[in-house]
């Protein structure tokens, strides 16, 4: 194990695909995109480092993501002990500048297709893909502290609910056309108490600490990296402020990338408290809502920002954009 682990990182390629996935989960066509290079070449290089377990694979579909397996103590202590980027190939610096490229390209095609669907998103969603009815559940695990703050509000069916509970809430989205739905719903039904901000979910425009809760209500699937976003919502949060989260569990329907805009096919508890724990959070409590047939299955949680909301060192070298 031991000589295959030095074998495997004893070569500049390999190295740069571990600096790049120190960022986030690639799949091969991003991968060689972002190396410019071809594709046999670089599924060699992530068949080497998956053999020595440096890499895992996350299927999605037909679609695979390699990511770093944090889960190998040994690879671990070696990646940390290799400190900044000038202990990578030269090369790292160019290939972590596409790799912000490749994210800003899915935050790209995410925000052209709300902005084109705003106005029929609700019908859009419920038709396609209709979940069970949770809301009440979701609701009701938002503590009675504020302000609270929505990420990704949509039409602002959501936000709503929560101010009708007294609470202050600020609510984002990157879609300026979801904002304007947003506005137009809440001054029919009384906006006191609401503020609504254009901003990325993976760079709030909010100050640290700011919030006492974040909600994210079915967004997470369309992030372009689910872990910035639980991080950047930890950085919003006081010390013991609370994330609620609603999102789809795991399944195949892999037609949602093209007609819901979908980036990731749901989620699976592990994973989620995976990420949790990397973002600074504790105490993670899960709440399935299993759906009738027909239906999608969703997947609640709420966590605890940790009182030390410090990086883990993989976020350290570099957050992703």
């Amino acid at each position: 194990m031991v000589l295959n682990l030095f074998k495997a990182l004893a070569d500049p390629t390999r190295l740069r695909l571990v600096a790049i996935l120190s960022r986030g989960e690639f799949t091969v066509r991003e991968l060689t995109r972002i190396l410019s290079m071809g594709q046999s070449r670089v599924s060699r290089h992530l068949k080497i480092l998956l053999d020595a377990d440096v890499v895992t694979l996350k299927r999605q579909g037909t679609w695979s993501y390699y990511r770093l397996n944090r889960d190998n103590s040994l690879f671990l202590g070696i990646f940390e002990s290799l400190g900044d980027a000038s202990s990578f190939p030269p090369e790292s610096g160019q290939d972590l500048v596409a790799v912000s490229d490749c994210l800003e390209e899915r935050r790209r095609r995410s925000l052209e297709f709300f902005d084109r669907h705003a106005r029929q998103w609700d019908d859009l969603a419920r038709q396609l893909l209709p979940t069970p009815d949770y809301l009440t559940e979701l609701v009701g695990l938002v503590p009675d502290v504020g302000p609270v703050l929505e990420v990704g509000v949509g039409t602002g069916g959501l936000i709503e609910i929560l101010r009708r509970r007294g609470l202050r809430v600020i609510g984002v989205d990157h879609s300026p056309a979801m904002l304007a739905e947003a506005g137009h719903f809440l001054r029919a039904e009384d906006d006191a108490g609401i503020e609504l901000r254009l901003g990325e979910m993976g760079h709030l425009p909010v100050g640290d600490g700011a919030v006492g809760a974040v909600v994210l209500n079915m967004v997470l699937h369309h992030a372009p990296d689910p872990l910035a976003v639980l991080e950047e919502s930890g950085r919003a949060l006081r010390p013991g402020g609370a994330i609620i989260v609603a999102d789809l569990k795991k399944h195949g329907h892999e037609w949602v990338r093209d007609r819901l805009a979908d980036q990731w096919l749901g989620f699976e508890e592990s994973e989620l408290n995976d990420w949790l724990d990397r973002a600074g959070f504790s105490s993670p409590r899960f709440v399935p809502v299993v759906a009738k047939e027909g239906h999608q299955s969703v997947l609640l949680l709420k966590a605890v920002r940790k009182l030390s909301n410090l990086k883990n060192s993989f976020a350290g070298k570099g957050e992703s954009e």
